[in-house]
C-alpha cells in the first residue's frame, strides 16, 4: 500500500534531495573540502532519511484507516516525534567529537561527521514538517466543507 501512491513516493524522494541540501551548505560554511568521506556521508543521510520518512508514511498511511487523513497526518507527526528525535539526536551526539576533529586522526573523518549532522539536521524539520506539509497539499479540500463564493451576485426575483 505504501508505493501504490505515486505522490507519496515523490514526496520521500523531494525530501531526501532536500535533506543533501545541508551536506554542502555545512561543508561550504566550515571551509572543508568535498571529498569521498564527504560522499559517503551524504550517502549514509539518504538511507537514514529515507527510513524515517517511510516509517513515518507507513505510519500515516496505517492511520488513515481510521482517522480522516488530516487528522491522520498529525497523529502520525506526534507519533513518529519521539523516536525520530531520539535517532537524530544520538546520531549527532555520537559525531560530535569527529565534526570537532577531536583526537588524533579523526580529521581524516571530519567531512564525514559534518555531513552526517548536516544532514540530520535538515533532515529532522523535512520529515517532521515539510513532508506532512506536502502530503497535505495533494489531499486536496477536506471532505464535508464547502466553499462559499461571496461574490457571486445573488439571482435576481421575478417580479
Amino acid at each position: 500500500m505504501l508505493y501504490e501512491q505515486l505522490r507519496l513516493a515523490l514526496i520521500i524522494i523531494a525530501t531526501l534531495l532536500l535533506s543533501t541540501t545541508g551536506v554542502f551548505i555545512i561543508l561550504w560554511l566550515t571551509g572543508v573540502e568535498l571529498n569521498i568521506t564527504a560522499l559517503m556521508g551524504m550517502t549514509m543521510i539518504i538511507g537514514i532519511a529515507t527510513e524515517m520518512a517511510i516509517f513515518y508514511v507507513s505510519e500515516y498511511t496505517e492511520l488513515r484507516h481510521t482517522l480522516p487523513p488530516r487528522r491522520a497526518l498529525r497523529q502520525a507527526s506526534r507519533n513518529r516525534l519521539r523516536p525520530i528525535t531520539m535517532a537524530t539526536l544520538a546520531a549527532i551526539l555520537t559525531l560530535l567529537p569527529l565534526a570537532f576533529a577531536l583526537g588524533q586522526g579523526s580529521a581524516i573523518q571530519q567531512p564525514l561527521a559534518l555531513a552526517i549532522i548536516a544532514g540530520l539536521l535538515i533532515q529532522y524539520p523535512m520529515v517532521l514538517l515539510a513532508m506532512p506539509v506536502l502530503i497535505g497539499l495533494t489531499l486536496g479540500k477536506p471532505s464535508g466543507t464547502q466553499v462559499v463564493d461571496h461574490t457571486a451576485v445573488p439571482p435576481q426575483s421575478a417580479q
